[in-house]
């Protein structure tokens, strides 16, 4: 099992190592490069010729601002790509969410909320736990957990109130 992750700068690390983290807590190999699609677009190039064929399951790539590196990145491959639209910039992520989201047909990115690199760990996840069941069936059982916190939150408040 292995997932790919392609951030445009070094200034992204703190908003892409939550997804690693939890990549790994699940047993998946992560692969982390920092290649933009601007000025490393030949080392970009490479690096996702070599997810073509190394077995790579999934490409989750994070850019701010003009965000072109999802949509370079899916360009390059059938790998299913997730897009994290990062904020830094005035428009505060908006504009990267709008440049992962405005792919021309063919060519998609799943996208996830600005910054949201935990939930495009969870995606690339949900995509593993296709062929792997033992991804699946700890994702079932994180999700019961989740519920049960819900419901606990429940049950306090229906006490605080009674």
């Amino acid at each position: 099992m292995k997932v790919a992750i392609i951030m445009g700068s070094t200034s992204d690390i703190d908003k892409v190592s939550p997804a690693v983290d939890i990549l790994k807590s699940y047993g998946v190999e992560v692969n982390v490069r920092c290649l933009s699609a601007h000025r490393a677009h030949e080392g970009l190039a490479s690096f996702v010729s070599e997810c073509n064929e190394d077995g790579t399951e999934v490409i989750i790539t994070a850019a701010g601002m003009a965000a072109a590196l999802p949509g370079v990145v899916a360009s390059m491959t059938v790998i299913p790509v997730i897009g994290v639209p990062l904020s830094g910039s005035v428009l505060d992520g908006m504009d990267a969410l709008y440049s992962i989201v405005q792919m021309p047909s063919g060519i998609p990115v799943a996208t996830v909320a600005i910054n949201g690199s935990k939930n495009a760990a969870y995606l690339a996840l949900q995509i593993i736990g296709i062929k792997h069941d033992e991804v699946k069936n700890k994702l079932v059982a994180y999700r019961k957990s989740m519920e049960e916190d819900a419901m606990k939150a429940n049950e306090e408040v229906i006490s605080r109130f009674a």
